[in-house]
């Protein structure tokens, strides 16, 4: 019998107003009418934590019906958006001022705007934020996600956010069913792998522990972009678990067609999330995953696995921040931990394995 899940992201629609250079969502929009409701959340089990994405979520008429639907099984809720609704934005945040947003930006203005292709782009983001700031929500932040020539961005951005208080969080460029996109490479991974030494090393001298954490999270990412097998084995599908716009129920947001993983099942077809989780279709899929040939770094699925063999990212910790304290740079060439995980995982190449200019 698989363990309850805890964490689950609900990918709302695939209507985007903003055109991505990383992402091909804007270019295969979902049909509204096909969409998943409010409704068809209800067989959710209760859950740590909720992640609501897109596309765009605040395209969404009745966001703030699947949010309230939403609390009803967890008691944090994160929404990843672009900013460019920021009226939707505060309107939902006035409703819900315990909600947690993301607001995805790519770089300073000039940058921003050219990879999200909406002129404009970064200050509604900004300004946003700085709304939310105001009205006193405290779990707000960056999102970025490091593509070629805008990791010197990253770092600013990572500042910023310091000064303003908020989250930062981190991601690189994704090859997936979920992004429409097969083409992404970094191609100027030495710059790239540098910005992130020099991020995991500011991290590593703040004073809050999930600082140093994020560190280990943003190791893995050089991992990745490296074309080495992932730190920790992925287990998608275990406590973790997508929903797609048309309600299929998903391991990970990192599938590609040539990995072989299916869906677990649908719920706008099997209401009872739990029928779905338990059944022999999703154990099936949990043996696809143990094989995957991809070495996907993602948060949703890496995070799980950091908190489940804690033992490793703790001790990377614990030698890194004392290194950080007495003024040395971090060690940061690790071999994957060994935890028992299928030798057969991630052991082909991966789409984005980048190269060095």
């Amino acid at each position: 019998m698989p363990q309850r899940p805890t964490d689950a992201s609900i990918i709302l629609t695939y209507r985007c107003p903003m055109h991505c250079a990383m992402c091909n969502i804007w270019d295969n929009p979902t049909d509204a009418s096909r969409e998943i409701r409010a409704g068809h959340l209800r067989g959710l089990p209760r859950l740590k934590f909720i992640n609501l994405t897109g596309g765009e979520p605040f395209v969404r008429d009745d966001l703030a019906e699947i949010v309230a639907e939403c609390y009803r099984h967890t008691d944090r809720i994160v929404i990843s958006t672009s900013g460019w609704l920021e009226e939707r934005v505060v309107d939902l945040a006035r409703r819900f001022p315990e909600i947690g947003i993301r607001i995805s930006i790519e770089g300073l203005s000039q940058k921003n705007d050219e990879l999200r292709g909406r002129s404009g782009g970064f200050d509604r983001g900004l300004r946003t934020l700085l709304t939310l700031r105001r009205m006193g929500l405290r779990d707000i932040g960056f999102g970025c996600t490091v593509s070629n020539h805008n990791s010197g961005d990253m770092l600013a951005l990572y500042r910023l956010s310091r000064e303003l208080g908020m989250e930062f969080a981190t991601a690189a460029f994704h090859n997936s069913f979920y992004f429409h996109k097969y083409d992404n490479r970094i191609v100027n991974r030495d710059r790239v792998v540098a910005d992130f030494k020099q991020l995991i090393t500011w991290q590593l001298q703040e004073r809050h522990p999930k600082s140093w954490f994020r560190a280990f999270f943003n190791m893995g990412l050089i991992n990745y972009m490296e074309g080495r097998r992932r730190l920790l084995p992925c287990e998608a599908g275990t406590v973790n678990f997508f929903i797609d716009p048309y309600g299929e129920v998903y391991p990970c947001n990192g599938i590609e067609p040539a990995c072989g993983i299916g869906s677990m099942g649908n719920i706008m077809s099997t209401p009872d999330f739990m029928a779905i989780w338990q059944s022999g279709q999703a154990e099936r899929v949990r043996g696809q995953v143990a094989t995957c040939p991809k070495n996907c770094w993602m948060v949703g699925t890496a995070a799980p696995v950091m908190k489940k063999y804690l033992r490793h990212p703790a001790a990377w910790v614990a030698r890194n921040k004392w290194r950080s304290m007495t003024g040395k740079e971090p060690l940061l060439a690790e071999q994957p931990y060994d935890v028992g995980q299928d030798p057969r995982q991630g052991c082909g190449v991966d789409r984005n394995q980048s190269d060095s200019r």
